[in-house]
């Protein structure tokens, strides 16, 4: 679990996970080459992002595949969603992750649920809390702008 406070409204931390160009922003651009993003936010919706890492990173060249269902949307409430994570073609973990958004007194608590099954991948866990932790920065930086 990761939680976090945004001093931005509730309103407009949520619209950073609801609205495809804004969750591109913070969530699929980095430090590697985007190969697709797709995102259909509604119950039953799907998310799919495809990307290659870059050279300098350990898997150079690797390729990385999302395939995310919207399980429960409940507006500017909670976001429910189960992901299929493929490395090279291989499933490397599938998950359910929630996002719980609570209003507070200086702006917005976002608590993050991850759980996932890690499929011949020992690291899994401490690379997922890694990756979570670091996307929740960068929404941080996003939001601020």
């Amino acid at each position: 679990m990761i939680e976090r406070n945004f001093p931005q409204r509730l309103a407009r931390v949520f619209s950073a996970f609801a609205q495809p160009a804004l969750k591109r922003r913070w969530y699929a651009e980095g430090d590697h080459e985007i190969q697709a993003f797709h995102m259909d936010f509604r119950l039953g919706g799907i998310e799919r992002f495809r990307y290659h890492f870059r050279e300098g990173h350990p898997i150079a060249g690797s390729e990385i595949a999302n395939e995310s269902v919207y399980q429960d949307i409940v507006e500017e409430k909670r976001i429910v969603m189960t992901t299929r994570m493929n490395l090279d073609g291989r499933p490397i973990v599938v998950m359910i992750v929630t996002f719980e958004f609570v209003p507070a007194e200086n702006g917005t608590d976002l608590i993050l649920t991850h759980q996932g099954t890690y499929i011949d991948w020992p690291d899994g866990v401490k690379m997922i809390e890694m990756g979570w932790k670091h996307l929740i920065d960068r929404l941080q930086d996003d939001l601020a702008l």
